[in-house]
């Protein structure tokens, strides 16, 4: 049975009240209800929207001081965190019309629980094992819709008010987020939202005590109320999805073809062969250098990048982007004051370039889409040359 009132959900499950508080994650009036709440309800345990990762981000401003930008590109890491910090630059641009820290009512959370005695509870899926299945789940059309969608974030200037903020907290205007959501991204919903709400639910009702407040964001609110009911295998929900044999042959087949074209069509049209080896290394170099180029890369991180795609086009398991970020990395290696001022150079745009640290990410993120985009396109001329002369 629920309770609901003013973004508080009171809920009876086993003998256990649940207290969870629907949050917007940059509100201010959000944080002080956190704060408002686990004081007057002094619960035994707090449950906070986190996993270990984004945890040890908030009690551990200077993780950035550490990071090593080479085992990033090394351990294929470099997209991934790019796409963090687009996401944190939005939720950055978006706090601050309103003077508040994207994520504060988690930090008021893991305060108030210190302040109360109530053990703290990391009730979150690991962020990796959500993305991993995102990124399994929503085939290539879906990937690419996604990047460019999280890329026009950085395009995001329109103003909202603190009280159309805290409106977005309500049940007609969430349903109609996920709605929207389902819609341009059916595939999305389940990994970000649905399994979420499951290993919510299923961490929060474990918490210890009779007395649980859980702080998640409003768009859990509702899934959560509906899945406590429910036992779930938290097991299942960490797994990461098996990788599947198709994009593999698929990346493996296409490097074949064009070199047996290419070899079939030495043989019976040198002249011919030749304009299709110059085709292949021009488009391929060229998209990849552009790349780097708009990433503002070293003139030898983008001659890296010309030299390296025709090449690591035809071997799936390297990237030209990873050579040319490795250059990059050499040539302009971050210094501690770029890791520290990250967090303030992704809140705008130019600041993704003007750091030497993001630089090196755009680097390997673009000069890989230049191939990708030079692969296609090379590979077609290459086909066209042999119809045309063989």
């Amino acid at each position: 049975m629920a309770a609901e009132q003013e973004n508080i959900t009171r809920l009876e499950v086993n003998g256990k009240e649940i207290i969870l508080i629907g949050t917007a994650h940059v509100s201010k009036q959000s944080a002080e209800q956190v704060k408002e709440v686990i004081e007057a309800e002094q619960p035994d345990s707090v449950c906070v929207e986190l996993d270990d990762q984004r945890y040890q981000s908030i009690v551990n401003r200077d993780k950035w001081k550490n990071m090593d930008i080479f085992n990033v590109i090394k351990e294929k890491k470099a997209t991934l965190l790019l796409m963090n910090l687009i996401i944190s630059s939005y939720q950055k641009r978006m706090g601050s019309q309103f003077g508040v820290e994207p994520g504060q009512e988690m930090m008021q959370g893991i305060e108030s629980a210190k302040e109360a005695g109530a053990e703290l509870v990391l009730a979150d899926r690991d962020i990796q094992t959500t993305f991993a299945r995102i990124w399994h789940g929503v085939g290539f059309t879906g990937k690419m819709k996604l990047f460019f969608q999280l890329f026009s974030s950085f395009f995001y200037n329109e103003k909202i008010t603190e009280a159309e903020l805290e409106k977005m907290k309500s049940q007609d205007m969430l349903d109609s987020m996920l709605n929207e959501l389902t819609v341009h991204f059916p595939r999305l919903k389940k990994p970000l939202i649905d399994e979420r709400d499951q290993y919510l639910s299923q961490k929060i009702k474990r918490a210890p005590g009779k007395k649980v407040v859980a702080v998640l964001g409003a768009a859990h609110v509702p899934g959560v109320t509906k899945e406590i009911e429910t036992d779930h295998n938290l097991a299942e929900l960490m797994k990461r999805p098996k990788k599947s044999k198709v994009p593999a042959m698929i990346a493996w087949s296409i490097p074949l073809i064009i070199l047996a074209v290419i070899a079939y069509t030495f043989t019976a049209n040198p002249d011919a062969g030749v304009q299709q080896s110059i085709s292949w290394l021009l488009w391929n170099g060229s998209f990849s250098a552009l790349g780097a180029a708009i990433a503002w890369s070293h003139p030898l991180a983008v001659l890296t990048a010309f030299v390296a795609a025709p090449l690591t086009s035809l071997y799936p398991l390297l990237a030209a982007g990873w050579f040319a970020g490795i250059v990059q990395a050499y040539l302009r290696r971050p210094s501690v004051h770029d890791f520290e001022r990250l967090n303030e150079d992704v809140y705008q745009f130019k600041g993704f370039w003007q750091n030497r640290a993001t630089r090196i990410l755009l680097t390997v993120v673009l000069a890989n889409l230049g191939s990708t985009l030079g692969t296609i396109i090379g590979g077609a001329d290459v086909i066209r040359l042999f119809f045309e002369n063989v």
